[in-house]
């Protein structure tokens, strides 16, 4: 296949990605839902005025914090919408674009190339531990090209709901990759890269590997032809298995990605699994699942779009 398959998967990626932006921003708003008390300590109250000469204070005493009521996906949607106006689910959207462009076409084209080299000439037959293996090699590769994009569309994302003097601003991909170099350093576009490569790898492997897997046993037991009810039915399958897998990762990526790093000040995590621990010991650990309702109404269609779309153009481009 060679080219052909990293421009059918570009192709598709970017309808898919474009198509269910607006899933992927309320997911990121909602991932990033109460992580100020996460990364914040509780607040204290010193008595002093109440008690000027007692030992009392020069105690502490702790004033129990009150958790934020949690926004589901159509109430974090219909506020994005009251507040900026529609045109704000796409926020981003060119950062998706790119991201798309460099991610996703390194990755779909890589296992296309991986799965014409190890599927047995003889027999036809790409067994599931190669499908994994070869949805981990690609997911790391793209996700390693693409990341300074992916920092991009999460903090392009995020900047609604921080209030207007805390907003970054960015005008488009460009300036947003352009300002972090010149403000952060090179480095900041490589933010969380080890938690990106960690998450594609998941990601693609379940992803890919499910669909080639759940399309072969649709064919192979004369369920259905091979056509678009099998390839809807394979999609949307492996886009929950995808979910479920991911989104851990997908939440402490988010939140790593996104926290504003200024000189002098202490940034709000260390590193990816100082953010899981802050994440579950303020949250709890259903926390690591915060955004999945969002996440699986993102992943089912996005892999809808994108399996049904790679399959037409493969239609479309077979005489090339």
């Amino acid at each position: 296949m060679g080219v052909k398959g990293f421009v059918e998967g570009g192709i598709a990626s970017i309808i898919a990605g474009c198509t269910t932006h607006p899933l992927d921003l309320i997911k990121v708003r909602m991932q990033l839902q109460g992580e100020s008390s996460a990364a914040a300590p509780p607040p204290h109250l010193r008595p002093a005025m109440a008690f000027p000469n007692s030992a009392a204070a020069a105690q502490n005493i702790h004033v129990p914090t009150i958790p934020t009521p949690r926004n589901g996906p159509i109430s974090v949607g219909l506020r994005i919408v009251q507040q900026d106006g529609a045109a704000a689910l796409f926020s981003g959207v060119s950062a998706t674009v790119l991201r798309q462009t460099l991610y996703s076409t390194t990755r779909m084209g890589l296992y296309d190339i991986l799965k014409t080299k190890w599927t047995d000439p003889n027999t036809n037959i790409f067994p599931l531990t190669h499908k994994i293996v070869a949805g981990l090699i690609a997911g790391g590769v793209g996700a390693a090209v693409g990341n300074p994009a992916d920092v991009a569309m999460v903090r392009m994302q995020a900047d609604g709901r921080l209030p207007a003097a805390d907003r970054r601003n960015y005008k488009s991909v460009v300036d947003a990759i352009s300002q972090m170099t010149k403000n952060e350093g090179v480095t900041s576009l490589w933010r969380g890269s080890a938690l990106t490569v960690n998450r594609a790898m998941l990601v693609t492997a379940s992803q890919l590997a499910s669909y080639d897997q759940f399309k072969e046993i649709i064919i192979k037991k004369n369920i259905m032809s091979d056509g678009l009810g099998t390839h809807v039915t394979a999609s949307f399958s492996a886009g929950f298995v995808a979910a479920v897998v991911s989104n851990p990762v997908d939440v402490i990526k988010t939140r790593v990605m996104n926290m504003k790093v200024e000189p002098g000040v202490a940034a709000p995590y260390k590193g990816a699994i100082d953010c899981a621990m802050k994440t579950i010991g303020a949250e709890g650990p259903f926390a690591l699942y915060k955004g999945f309702i969002p996440t699986i109404s993102r992943q089912g269609p996005f892999t809808v779009v994108l399996f049904v779309t790679l399959e037409q153009v493969r239609k479309l481009l077979k005489d090339f």
